[in-house]
């Protein structure tokens, strides 16, 4: 049975949710420029990719490849690269950063402790991130409430870094459900990650992801191995002392999409 069979069931509030993340989305484009959207090719973003180029907007996206996505991501790239108007960009870590890792800590570093997976994260995917969001006014994400007990108070428009950082955090999806994604999918014909089919709702590098079992929580596939309070890597963290969600700069402090 495909993700689509499984999922594709919309709230009944779809299409206001559908009008309104569109607005958001033009309007974002229209007004807070320079943006982009950061898409880790799971079925939250391709829906928001989708978006972009239904509604011609002037938004490109980027993609981190940390070198470790599984090759079913990576054709996705190619494809989405092939068929999207809108530019997609590919930002990878710097080579000598990885290699001296590796060298020093071995290739399941992450396994070991959760400082050493945080910082291969922040080797990987944060300093990438902060050259992708170099210049920019606003970044454009596929957080979703349902996603997370972290991400549960997720903003539509989230400014929480602006003082820091000069940057709103937009998440259009941020009131979807998981069944809505899948409708978006189902009723636009929108290209996909294959290992949706699999029972992975949430992708990220191939040696931190896994499928989930019936009754696992969402994001369970995710660094399972570690405390369910860890498992963000550093792109979205949740501040418990402010109760917001809020990205972190980049510094030795770091953390994923």
């Amino acid at each position: 049975m495909s993700a689509i069979d499984l999922h594709a069931r919309p709230s009944k509030g779809f299409e206001a949710k559908l009008a309104a993340t569109a607005l958001l989305l033009q309007s974002t484009a229209d007004t807070l420029g320079p943006v982009t959207q950061a898409s880790s090719l799971g079925a939250e973003d391709v829906v928001i990719t989708h978006l972009i180029n239904r509604l011609e907007l002037d938004v490109p996206v980027f993609v981190l490849d940390t070198g470790m996505l599984h090759p079913q991501t990576l054709e996705l790239l190619e494809r989405t690269r092939a068929a999207s108007r809108t530019a997609i960009n590919v930002y990878r870590p710097v080579n000598e950063s990885v290699i001296q890792f590796v060298g020093r800590e071995g290739k399941d570093a992450m396994f070991r402790s959760v400082d050493l997976r945080k910082a291969c994260c922040h080797i990987r995917k944060i300093e990438p991130l902060e050259r992708a969001l170099s210049g920019k006014k606003a970044w454009i994400t596929g957080l979703r409430r349902e996603q997370s007990n972290a991400r549960a108070d997720v903003p539509m428009i989230d400014s929480t870094d602006v003082a820091t950082t000069g940057r709103v955090k937009i998440n259009p999806l941020a009131d979807w459900t998981w069944g809505d994604v899948w409708h978006y999918i189902q009723l636009n014909q929108v290209d996909y990650n294959p290992l949706h089919d699999d029972f992975f709702p949430s992708i990220g590098c191939a040696p931190c992801t896994r499928a989930i079992s019936l009754g696992e929580d969402f994001r369970a596939g995710r660094w399972w191995w570690e405390d369910e309070a860890a498992k963000e890597c550093g792109l979205h963290v949740r501040d418990e002392a402010s109760n917001e969600s809020r990205h972190i700069e980049i510094r030795n402090e770091e953390e994923s999409v």
